[in-house]
């Protein structure tokens, strides 16, 4: 009979001990990735009394493997208790601006539609993408956000273009993005 009383009690210290490992374990996570794009602001849109405020969050990122383009994407930011700790699922509507900030300069060859930036949208099941392609005819860099899930994708999604041009007087040589995309 002792036993069969204990048992719930032992189970709810397991799943508190399960939640804060996962809490720690997601902290701990973001510390340590080193391709996190750079927070420019926030702002609050959703007030809540008690706990973290829905935000919307600008941020921005350069492209790793081009040098001389930079991209902002606006994400929403879930607030309250779930938003906190990490275990809202955000929502798909992401907004996307890329643009060149300098001389392009392409590192490597690359793959069409290959994945520029990706994050985690949800504890499990969703992921926000930013994938980059060339248009070869018009010389123009092409980057998309989308965010999918592991059961259905979402159809939101947003697309920015930057063509390739010469950056100053003194860059002449403007690439082709033709010659470094398969």
């Amino acid at each position: 009979m002792r036993l069969r009383r204990a048992t719930p009690v032992l189970n709810r210290l397991k799943c508190a001990a399960f939640a804060a490992l996962a809490v720690t374990a997601l902290s701990c996570a973001s510390a340590a990735a080193a391709d996190d794009p750079d927070l420019v602001f926030r702002r609050s849109t959703v007030f809540k009394l008690l706990s973290p405020n829905d935000k919307l969050a600008t941020y921005g990122i350069d492209d790793p493997e081009i040098e001389g383009v930079a991209c902002h994407f606006t994400v929403p930011e879930r607030g309250g208790f779930k938003g906190w700790l990490g275990l809202a699922d955000e929502v798909s509507d992401i907004s996307l601006a890329c643009r060149q900030i300098g001389p392009i300069r392409f590192k490597d060859k690359l793959e069409q539609a290959d994945d520029m930036f990706s994050k985690r949208r949800s504890m499990f099941f969703k992921r926000m993408q930013i994938v980059r392609g060339c248009d070869t005819k018009r010389n123009v860099l092409v980057y998309m956000v989308y965010s999918d899930r592991l059961i259905e994708g979402s159809p939101k999604n947003s697309t920015s273009s930057v063509p390739i041009m010469p950056w100053g007087a003194s860059d002449t040589a403007v690439q082709k993005c033709s010659e470094f995309f398969k």
